[in-house]
């Protein structure tokens, strides 16, 4: 191919590549303009839309998949342990609450919209809305807190807990202790073993008890 040639072809390809780009502005030129009148009438959101997280705390189990998922740091949860006497129900889907959820805030100003955070969620209470108007003039209001626990609340889960381990851990001492009282016991209940006999020196043999020989035939009754 000569270079007139590719010359040409070049040209072609620029003003072909540019009539492509420009085929939907002219489309929209010569159309009547649609203005939707904002805020009044809005678009309806794709279904599938990525906007402000919702957190339904009534099923969050405490897990922490999403904030480990969450790429950018913005999920922060706290949990605590119920103690055994404590039932703190059942989520929708079955699953058993063991956890006090303190704290579940979503600081939505570091938000990517990415939707990593919802599929780890074992309860399905993590989910992305269509709520997409949530602007703020101070930022300390775009981090939502989800919890329901009151700082009482959360005073008085945090003292059951420290009562019950420190119940559990007197327990365990005592039970140690008493596993050590016992052993102890028996050892000192068991007989005492005789010392054992000494075995002969290296390379000495022993002899057995000489037995007197018996008298020749004629011998008997000499004196």
């Amino acid at each position: 191919m000569s270079a007139v040639t590719t010359y040409f072809n070049n040209i072609w390809l620029a003003l072909s590549t540019i009539a492509i780009g420009m085929k939907i502005t002219m489309k929209h030129l010569w159309g009547k303009s649609v203005t939707t009148q904002y805020p009044d009438q809005k678009l309806k959101m794709p279904e599938r839309a990525r906007n402000r997280l919702y957190v339904n705390i009534g099923d969050c189990i405490g897990c922490d998949q999403c904030a480990m998922a969450c790429p950018v740091d913005c999920i922060t949860i706290e949990t605590i342990k119920s103690t055994p006497d404590q039932d703190l129900g059942t989520t929708s889907t079955g699953q058993k609450k063991k956890l006090h959820v303190s704290q579940f805030d979503i600081d939505i100003a570091k938000c990517c919209y990415c939707g990593l955070c919802v599929p780890p969620c074992p309860t399905d209470c993590i989910v992305m809305t269509d709520v997409y108007e949530f602007s703020e003039f101070d930022r300390q209001n775009l981090i939502y807190n989800f919890s329901i626990m009151t700082p009482q609340d959360i005073e008085k889960a945090q003292e059951k807990l420290k009562k019950a381990e420190e119940e559990a851990a007197a327990k365990k001492a005592a039970a140690a202790a008493a596993v050590a009282a016992a052993k102890s016991a028996a050892a000192q209940a068991a007989p005492q073993t005789a010392p054992a006999t000494p075995a002969p020196a290296s390379g000495t043999q022993t002899q057995p008890p000489s037995t007197p020989a018996p008298d020749a035939p004629g011998q008997a009754g000499k004196p």
